[in-house]
């Protein structure tokens, strides 16, 4: 099977070892991945710390608008 090069791909590449697919399923799945700068990733190391600080903003940011919009209805 004949491929191009890609102009972008160096000599010194090596996908050799590489396993086609192995995060396909992952992939398919839906993935969203951010970069957390350093400062933030001391304090939160790993997915499950970042998910539950989340979490707990996003509940105080409900209880906030369900407090300004009850201030607002009187």
């Amino acid at each position: 099977m004949a491929s191009k090069k890609d102009k972008d791909m160096l000599d010194e590449y090596d996908f050799s070892k590489g396993i086609r697919g192995k995060y396909a399923l992952r992939y398919q799945e839906g993935t969203n991945i951010i970069k957390l700068d350093e400062d933030v990733r001391k304090i939160f190391p790993d997915t499950k710390s970042v998910n539950e600080a989340l979490r707990s903003l996003a509940g105080i940011i409900k209880q906030h608008e369900k407090h300004s919009l009850s201030n607002q209805l009187g």
